[in-house]
Parts: structure tokens; sequence; C-alpha cells
């Protein structure tokens, strides 16, 4: 709801002693304008709170998104592997290779 004298977000208020929270339970809501102290005549103000429940996401499989490449890991010499480059330096200075061995996992960096 809108104040309609400038456009302002119509807040709830606390009526009287309680609280908007209280007042759900069986006082009455009201709502004004903090700009101008607009009142409406009708106030069907209905507040909700917002669902504090939190769902448990399952990985059922992991999907590398990297592209591969043909090198030798130097842990179990597999010669396939997943690469990627980060700046991890100057930036005057040359991109470092980041590889991964698509059989053991095993991570490594190549400098250029």
């Amino acid at each position: 709801m809108f104040c309609p004298k400038n456009g302002s977000i119509l807040m709830p208020k606390k009526d009287g002693t309680k609280s908007v929270m209280v007042c759900r339970e069986g006082g009455k809501i009201t709502t004004e304008c903090k700009v101008c102290g607009y009142k409406p005549s009708e106030n069907k103000a209905e507040i909700k709170e917002a669902g504090t429940t939190m769902r448990k996401i399952e990985v059922i499989e992991k999907v590398e998104t990297h592209p591969k490449v043909r090198i030798k890991c130097p842990k179990c010499a597999h010669k396939i592997a997943y690469y990627w480059t980060q700046q991890t330096r100057g930036a005057d200075e040359p991109e470092t290779r980041f590889f991964r061995c698509t059989k053991c996992n095993h991570t490594w960096r190549e400098y250029a």
C-alpha cells in the first residue's frame, strides 16, 4: 500500500502500547505514511512473516565444467586433466594455469 499524496510506502505502526507482532494476535494493525502522516480510512494491511524453513539440497553428481587438456599428472601419470587460468600475480605478469587430474583429482599449477 502506498500513500496517495506522495507515493511513499505505508508502514505498519504500533497500536497503543502493543507492538505490531502482538497486534496480529488480536489487536488492530494500523498503517501510516512516515513522510506526511497520512492514515488510510480502511486499514486492510496484512503482515506476513518470511518463512525460515531451510531446504537441504543434496548433490547427486559433481559436474566439471572446465575444459580438458592432454597433460601428464605428476601424481598418478594419467594423461588427461581439467585446466583453468587465474591471475595470481601482478597485472603485468602472465596468468597462472591450474590443472586437475580427471582420475585422482590432484591439482597442480604451472607458471608461464
